[in-house]
């Protein structure tokens, strides 16, 4: 992908570290004489920890002109993967260019999020003025306040009534990785099984919920808190979403957890044939042993940074697949059902059958420091959240 930005402003060639401020502070949004949106973005050189190397960078786009559709950023999701991303330990590369107006190629943090389109270049079709867009792959780079590009790299919302930014920007990765999971890998049925860790992640209570309205049941397993009272309201919320069973990772180890899984199918008569994780470690092999023979697990993320180790009975004689998916590459194969897949998601939010992730709001004006960005994202990392990092933008 590209980004067309000018490169006139002469603060543009300061060293990126000095780029943490750039105009007066305003209420309004900020053009030049001549139509230059003026724009800031969360940026790095190196990859590194985000507190060590990203920084807020000022720059300047020239007015949408022939292919080109300039965006303003409604809200953009702080995801572990956007983290993983910046450390440079994760499979797919940031865009690094010299088009930011910057000395050394420089890349955007984000690869989530809603933008408005604020105006289009007069060879532009099917995108216009006050459409809602979302990024059709990893990459882009979505923390930042405006962005210029081709519709080749946009998804639109055909549809935004009755949505809020904060609905429209979180659709494309916990959900439809949710969604396609349970329909691709099992062909489940209503009232057939699944189990998964992770459940109160954002694709672990996207899961508990399409499996509702699907007539899948669920069983679901979350990490202690330190707090018992706070451990029980974590499991009386997700069962508040659909879930039908919440057990704590220590339940799910101990050597009752098959007991407690027998009693709750019947006997062991309901075969459970899917689990999702997102852990591993030995969890996983917990999970696995409960699985009926020709079972898949799916894994979607490595939490623990522990490995998934592979019993050989277990594929022996039961013959449990070990697969992994990743939304990036499915949505990259898939463009068209990735589509399908976001309006189908959207059509449940607009319905109410489809509740909000909890969301930690970032605010994100024209005026805010750069320091108070850099630690909601440095924040992703540490402990439990109220919810969700999500940047929102306001004036900018």
């Amino acid at each position: 992908m590209s980004f067309r930005l000018s490169t006139c402003s002469t603060s543009l060639r300061a060293p990126l570290a000095r780029l943490t401020t750039t105009t007066t502070p305003v209420t309004r949004r900020h053009l030049s004489a001549y139509g230059y949106e003026q724009a800031k973005a969360l940026a790095f050189t190196n990859y590194g920890e985000p507190k060590d190397v990203l920084r807020l960078h000022g720059h300047s786009i020239s007015p949408a002109h022939k292919d080109l559709v300039t965006l303003r950023f409604l809200a953009s999701p702080i995801n572990p993967a956007d983290i993983n991303q910046i450390q440079g330990v994760y499979p797919s590369k940031p865009n690094f260019s010299t088009t930011l107006g910057a000395p050394e190629p420089t890349a955007v943090g984000g690869n989530e999020g809603v933008a408005e389109i604020i105006s289009a270049g007069g060879s532009v079709k099917g995108f216009q003025r006050g459409d809602w867009v979302i990024m059709r792959s990893p990459g882009f780079g979505t923390w930042r306040t405006h962005a210029q590009t081709t519709t080749e790299n946009l998804l639109k919302i055909e549809d935004k009534s009755g949505l809020t930014p904060l609905q429209a920007g979180t659709v494309s990765v916990n959900p439809c990785t949710a969604y396609r999971m349970l329909k691709d890998f099992v062909p489940l049925k209503e009232g057939d099984w699944f189990i998964q860790n992770g459940s109160n992640s954002g694709v672990g209570r996207a899961a508990i919920q399409l499996a509702k309205l699907w007539g899948y049941r669920s069983i679901n397993i979350i990490r202690d808190r330190s707090d018992p009272s706070a451990t029980e309201a974590m499991k009386q919320d997700l069962k508040d979403l659909g879930a039908d069973i919440v057990l704590t990772d220590t339940e799910a180890m101990d050597k009752s957890f098959r007991n407690v899984i027998k009693e709750a199918t019947n006997g062991g008569r309901e075969q459970i044939s899917l689990a999702l994780n997102c852990v591993g470690g030995k969890l996983v092999n917990s999970m696995a042993k409960i699985l009926a023979d020709n079972s898949h697990i799916v894994t979607y993320g490595a939490m623990s940074r522990e490995p998934v180790t592979v019993p050989a009975g277990l594929q022996i004689f039961k013959n449990i697949s070990y697969d992994g998916f990743w939304v990036s590459r499915w949505s990259d194969a898939n463009p068209e059902e990735k589509k399908k897949t976001v309006e189908h998601v959207l059509d449940l939010v607009r319905e109410g059958k489809f509740k909000d992730t909890p969301f930690d709001e970032v605010k994100w004006e024209w005026e805010t420091k750069g320091e108070e960005l850099i630690k909601a994202v440095q924040g992703t990392l540490q402990g439990f959240r109220s919810g969700k990092g999500v940047f929102v933008f306001g004036r900018t």
